[in-house]
């Protein structure tokens, strides 16, 4: 038996990254996973490396008629939801000199009116004592010069899931943020730097990590299968970070 047997559990940004990963640990838990993101052959791509127990939904966590549309899925095939890991997630890298009202307007539709509206939408299929776990980031509490509309959006992050907390006490549904450090991903490569910048920031982040290096998505796949699981039973409101110890000394 699996952690997450007989589950169903919704996985944003499931196509690749640290989505992808989490997807695949929570099928090898045992459990039915509806993965959603914007491309639809990285979608498909998903599917086929976690191999079974997978539906696909392709849409934008921003845009509120794609989310009812991946709920309706939801509610066809398998009628309600045990887990949500709100994942999907964004950030680039601009000095706040140059910041524009563009680059504020897409992280926070992404970061926190996509992420909001992805929790909200689920709870009418949400089964009391469920898990919600969503994904910030160890800039919610350190200081990133040019990451900073980032920062602030994984802040809210944060602050979402201490106010859903109490708001879903009484449905014994359970919210914790996972706050992932430097991982192997092409975040940064998408944030806009070039690869010489990318290993550059990377070599960075790392030199401030007391365990010498970036993590790996399935690591922090890991702690997103324990705060789905009963193993968390008494676990709820937390900001779990993963960082290897960057945030923490």
């Amino acid at each position: 038996m699996g952690k997450l047997e007989g589950k169903v559990a919704v996985v944003t940004g499931g196509n690749s990254g640290i989505g992808l990963a989490t997807a695949k640990r929570f099928v090898e838990e045992g459990a039915h996973v509806v993965i959603t993101g914007r491309r639809e052959k990285e979608l498909k791509e998903a599917a086929a490396f976690i191999g079974r127990n997978v539906t696909t939904v392709t849409g934008d966590v921003t845009r509120l008629e794609d989310l009812d549309r991946l709920y309706a899925v939801v509610k066809e095939k398998h009628g309600h939801i045990d887990v949500l890991f709100a994942n999907a997630g964004w950030g680039e890298v601009v000095p706040l000199e140059a910041a524009t009202e563009a680059h504020f307007d897409k992280t926070f539709d992404l970061n926190v009116k996509g992420l909001f509206f992805t929790a909200q939408k689920a709870l009418s299929l949400f089964k009391d004592g469920g898990s919600i776990i969503l994904n910030s980031s160890v800039a919610n509490v350190l200081g990133v010069p040019t990451f900073t509309v980032y920062a602030a959006s994984k802040a809210a992050v944060r602050s979402f899931a201490r106010g859903w907390t109490m708001e879903l006490k009484d449905r014994n549904i359970r919210v914790n943020t996972v706050s992932p450090g430097p991982i192997e991903t092409p975040a940064l490569e998408n944030a806009g730097l070039t690869p010489e910048q990318a290993k550059r920031a990377a070599d960075q982040f790392v030199s401030q990590v007391p365990l010498g290096r970036r993590g790996k998505p399935e690591e922090i796949a890991a702690a997103v299968v324990f705060l789905a699981s009963d193993e968390s039973s008494y676990i709820t409101g937390v900001d779990l970070a993963v960082d290897g110890g960057m945030a923490q000394v």
